[in-house]
């Protein structure tokens, strides 16, 4: 599954774990996405966009 935002663009980023004696592990953080169905240019379809864009309604729902 994309991680990536279909409007904002929003996509994983990447750093590490630090254990408590320090030492680094790689690991990913995801932005939190949802699949829904949208309007996008005109036309239903379904993608994947971010909580953030749902909240703020940068996105038109289609049922």
């Amino acid at each position: 599954m994309s991680k990536v935002c279909a409007i904002c663009g929003k996509k994983p980023s990447f750093g590490n774990n630090r254990s408590h004696s320090m030492r680094a592990t790689p690991r990913r953080w995801d932005p939190n996405v949802q699949k829904v169905r949208i309007q996008l240019d005109g036309k239903p379809t379904q993608a994947y966009v971010c909580a953030k864009c749902l909240k703020a309604h940068k996105v038109t729902k289609v049922a």
